[in-house]
Parts: C-alpha cells; structure tokens; sequence
C-alpha cells in the first residue's frame, strides 16, 4: 500500500488515506515517461545510458519521436519538469542525455561517418538472441511479438501537408508508415518551418535538421518548396489533389504593438527578423537594439541580433561601449521572466542587457521617420494577486532607451489568408485560428485536418510532434474506417542481481558543457552548447531514480519483523495497524476480501511513501524471509487496427 500524501501524518494518531498499486499506479511513478506528450519512456534510455548500452537508449528515445535529434538540442523538456529527482535535489538532464545518444546514433550520425538511423533500425531489428538472458531483451521481445501485423497499411491514398514544421514532418512520418503517400507544401525554399527560419542556428544546426528530414524523404515523402498556399496553389486545389489535407502552417508572424510610433522604420518583428537571418538575409539593425519581450523566442532575437552586430566587433566592445549594444525590455521581473533560466544567463553571460520591469510607451523617431529610442514606464506588477495578467504603472517613472532598431517579440500569430471561411467551410475561432478537436484535429470537413500550435496553442516542439502523430492516427480511421487502438503491455521482472551505482543519491547534477562567451559570438553558426563526454553522461544517468523499478511486498512471506523500516535511509517506510487506514473505494474491496476472519485491529499494513523512495534496494536488502523483491515495471502501448 501507499501513503499518498506525500509524507507520512503523526506517527501515534490520525487517519492514513492510502492506495493499493494498480496498473495506472505503476504507470504513474514513471512521471517523466507520463509528462512527455508522445510518451517516450525517459527513464528507460538514460538508464540505458547509466548502463552503457548507449545504441538501445538511442533506439528506445527514437521509437515514438520521429525528431528524436531535434529534441535532444531544443526541445523544452517537460519530462525535466516532471523528473522525480528533483524533489531532491535538480531533475535529470534527460535533454542532453538524449543528445549524446542521437550524436551516437542519429541521422546525423551519417554526417560524421556513422552509420545513421537507417542502419542502426535495420541491424537492430535483426539481432535477437534465441535466449535472451537480460529483461531488456524479453521486452523487445514481447513488442516484436505483439506489434506484428496488427496494423492494416493503406494503399493508393495520398495526405497533402500544408506546412513542413515539427508537426507537419510528424504526421508525414506517421502517415508514410500507415501506407499514405505524401507531399509536404512548404512556402519557404528549404523544409523544417520554424525549425529551419525560426530557431538560431546556435542552438539548432541546419544539417541535424536536413538529416531529420532526410529520413522522412528516404521514407517516401514528397515534398515542394516555395509552394505558398493561396498564390501558388489553392486549398480547394489540394483537397481535390488530396484524400485528405492537412494545415501545419505554425505560428509565423510576430503580434503588432499598438504604440505610438510602432510603423516607424526599424520597427520589425522578431519572428520576421528570425527567419530573415536564418536565411542569409538579416536587415540592417544599426549598433543599438532594443528587443521588446521577455520569453525564450525574444532571447532567440536579442541573442542573434548580438551576434549580427558583434561580427565585427570585440567581446570588450560589446561590453564596454555605449553605442554597440542589445537591450532586452520586459514587462517582468527577473523573477518573473517566461524565459527559460539558461537564456537568461547564457544572454547575461553574452551580453545582452536586461531591463526588467518597464513597459513600452511610445517609439520615438526622427523627423524621417527613423527610429531614434523607445519611452519606457515602470511596470509595478505584472500579475494580480490571483495570478492572473493585470500590469499596474507608474506612469511617472520613465526611461528612454536610445536605439537604432526595435524588435518586437510579445508573441506570435497565423497566417491563415490562404483560407476563404465561406468558400472553404472551415469556421475561424477568437483567437484567429481554425476551429477543431484539439487533439485529433478534425475540423467540419472529413478531409481536412489541423495540426501543431494551430489546433492546440502556443507549445513546445514535442506538442507539436505531438499533435502530428495524433492527426495521422485520426487520419488513417477517417480514410479507412478502421480505428487505431492502443492496446497496454506491461510486464513485472523481477531484478534478483539489482544494484545501484555507488553514491548515486548524492550526485549532483551534472553541468552541460558550453563554449566559451567569446566563442560564441565569433559566428551565428557558432555552437553554444557542447554536449556530454561519455564519462559525464555515465555520471549524469547514474543519478537516474530508475522509477520503473518498484518494492514489490509478499505479505505471506512477511513477518513483521520491521527491519525494512529501520533501514529505509529515506523514512519511506512504515508498519500501520490495519484499522488506520480510510476504508473506501478499492481500499475498502481489497480489505474485505483479505480480513475476512481478522479484526482490523489484529493486522497490520506496510505503507510505503513513494515520494521519497530512491530505489536503493537497503530493504530488499535487509528483509530475511525474501518477502520484498525489486522488480522492474514495463511499459508501452502497441497499436492495432479495429473495423468500426
């Protein structure tokens, strides 16, 4: 049983509401494979990782994420988020670990002479041994097992996909495996959307992400850059062409500044300026920028501006000069900054000055209309007390920041010019977008579809790889009546040699490597983050809680003894009087069925807190009748087809 409040209540009096494991309950100790939208199991390749079979972490990471390499340098990591290491100290690396794998392993491996992804999955799925002697490899088994021929490919269907970001090439993927054929339409003249045009090149490498692409284009997919849908093409031209369509176009302008002055030259968007300099064609911005937001995209713009206009200039000059400089304004407080932490400093450590705290009041310009400066006020708040966006200003409390060019980066819009509400029967929602099912992405048509930020909002990569794969799903039942079901496989294995690396709960988390300030800023192409060093993703992975692994109790073996509570480093653990426990719902069932003969009273129940436990296996350890066992929790869903 399990205490499920977190920590255990007065040890002498009061009530416990517990909870008896189930399927969902093992399932949701895995909070990072829980936390990730397309469900990668995490905690299994850095495992791996911690364990030195570095080509089956990357395989286990690749499985469901078709831009596996993407996402080991840029994605946003809510699996970190959800680690339960950092209830202890800091979460696991589990971006940066999975890095190292995909630089191993990945297409991009190909690059540097490797073998890449083609051949790592085809000499992968034909190596299994007759007798396999590991649990990692009963469970290859097992899937291999069940996935065959569950799945019905389609023939002789064709997907048109307008848009060719994180979730257009998901759902391309996905699609080309079902049978699809498909052709991606991109507007700009190379793939990748906001990958290619919207993401710094300093932080994503164009060949990782042709690489990626590559794949998807070696599967089978077609592609025409330079189609902009409207003046080259129309919607209903492509849904005639098309058995089904699918609208990925992202979020590609910037949201306009209702301000005094803001059509002055050298006003521009950030997310226009992004792709501009993503395409060898960045504007001039003069010496003196001032950004205008305060999240991850405007560190992406302030950050690349820096680099433009350091080309030609040194580190001490950027530092030193008031004329050569980026000023990042936000609405926020440090505190209260959207931006991930490693922006705000990598930016600090680059050179880009922060002013929190000041809202824009008005573009200053010249008599020609130039930019010359930006009035600021102070913001006094930015949130009320319940949280909720509501500025307050001092209106007489002012700055004025001279600058050449102003980047506006307060968020992001659709393009959606290219649909006719009237002529195409696709309704428009308040915030500019398509109206849709969130997840599936069905609109009012049968054969057309949205994915990506324009059926679910503003997100990260992995949402929008997300919602791909889900619109590819959806589309496959829409085109063959035939339902993808996902159906659980789990398995308990019993871990008889368990063991953890030495000094693993006191580790801490490992620093990623990162070049120099100097370094970075010699080119836009420059890399800022390095990457672990295999002994640093050892030690890193080592620090992994392994949470698929649990303390299975055999109460027929159990004899009280109390030995595993006395041992339990983390004060997990404890034995209860069985009339303690709140009787309802499962509890109570489960109860009944045992205590038939017994008084609550006369018999005992071993909690156990899983919050704190970090799986060092001291009880298993210590219990002298065997009655705690380690055992390893798998889990996956495999798809099947079912005729509706």
């Amino acid at each position: 049983m399990s205490d499920d409040r977190g920590a255990f209540p007065d040890a002498v009096s009061g009530e416990l509401q517990v909870e008896i494991p189930d399927l969902d309950y093992w399932k949701r100790l895995i909070n990072c494979q829980d936390a990730c939208p397309v469900h990668t199991d995490s905690r299994g390749y850095v495992r791996a990782i911690a364990e030195g079979q570095d080509e089956l972490s990357y395989l286990i990471a690749r499985g469901p994420n078709p831009l596996a390499s993407i996402c080991g340098r840029v994605c946003g990591a809510p699996c970190e988020d959800a680690c339960r290491r950092g209830d202890i100290d800091q979460p696991i690396s589990i971006r940066a670990l999975k890095r190292f794998v995909c630089d191993q392993f990945g297409p991009e491996a190909r690059e540097q002479g490797g073998r890449g992804l083609i051949e790592v999955l085809k000499d992968a799925a034909g190596r299994l041994p007759e007798r396999p002697n590991q649990d990692v490899d009963e469970l290859l088994q097992l899937l291999r097992a069940t996935l065959k021929e569950r799945v019905v490919p389609v023939e002789g269907r064709s997907v048109g996909i307008i848009g060719s970001g994180p979730a257009g090439l998901a759902a391309a993927h996905d699609l080309l495996l079902l049978g699809f054929d498909v052709t991606l339409y991109e507007a700009e003249d190379v793939l990748g959307g906001m990958l290619a045009v919207g993401i710094p090149e300093y932080r994503l490498p164009r060949d990782l992400i042709q690489a990626e692409i590559q794949v998807i284009e070696e599967l089978g997919a077609r592609a025409e850059t330079g189609c902009e849908v409207g003046r080259d093409v129309t919607l209903p031209e492509l849904r005639e062409r098309h058995d089904a369509v699918v609208i990925a176009v992202g979020l590609r302008r910037s949201r306009k500044l209702d301000l005094p002055g803001a059509d002055a030259d050298g006003v521009l968007g950030g997310v226009e300026y992004l792709r501009d300099a993503s395409l060898g064609k960045p504007p001039n911005l003069g010496q003196r920028v001032v950004v205008i937001g305060g999240g991850n995209v405007a560190y992406d713009v302030g950050r690349t501006a820096l680099r433009q206009i350091a080309s030609d200039a040194a580190r001490t000059a950027l530092r030193d000069s008031g004329v050569t400089a980026v000023h990042l304004c936000s609405l926020e407080s440090l505190e209260e900054m959207p931006a991930d932490d490693v922006e705000i400093l990598e930016g600090d450590e680059e050179g880009v000055r922060r002013e929190n705290g000041w809202a824009p009041m008005e573009i200053l310009a010249s008599d020609e209309g130039r930019v010359t400066g930006v009035r600021f006020k102070r913001c006094l708040r930015v949130y009320d007390e319940e949280h909720r966006f509501s500025p307050m200003f001092d209106d007489d409390v002012q700055q004025i920041i001279e600058c050449d060019t102003v980047l506006l980066s307060i968020g992001q819009a659709v393009d959606l010019a290219f649909v006719d509400s009237e002529r195409d029967g696709l309704a428009l929602t308040g915030r500019g977008s398509l109206e849709c099912d969130a997840h599936s992405g069905r609109t009012a048509h049968d054969d057309v579809f949205v994915a990506g930020d324009l059926a679910r909002g503003p997100g990260l990569i992995i949402h929008a790889i997300a919602s791909g794969k889900a619109v590819a799903r959806a589309i496959y039942e829409s085109t063959t009546g035939r339902a993808l079901r996902f159906d659980a496989t789990t398995m308990h294995l019993a871990l008889p040699e368990y063991q953890r690396e030495k000094g693993y709960e006191g580790r801490p988390r490992q620093a990623i490597p990162v070049a120099s300030p100097e370094d970075r800023l010699r080119s836009r192409r420059a890399q800022v983050e390095v990457g672990y060093d295999e002994p640093l993703a050892r030690c890193e992975a080592g620090r992994c809680l392994d949470c698929g692994v649990n303390t299975i109790f055999d109460g027929e073996k159990c004899i009280l003894c109390g030995g595993c509570v006395d041992v339990c480093p983390e004060l997990c653990l404890r034995i209860v009087s069985v009339d303690r426990l709140v009787r309802e719902g499962r509890v109570s069932e489960v109860l009944d069925r045992l205590l038939e003969d017994t008084a609550p009273k006369d018999a005992s129940a071993i909690l156990k807190d899983e919050t704190r436990c970090i799986r060092c296996a001291l009880c298993a350890e210590r219990c002298p009748t065997g009655a705690i066992t380690m055992e390893r929790m798998f889990f996956t869903e495999v798809p099947s087809c079912q005729n509706d």
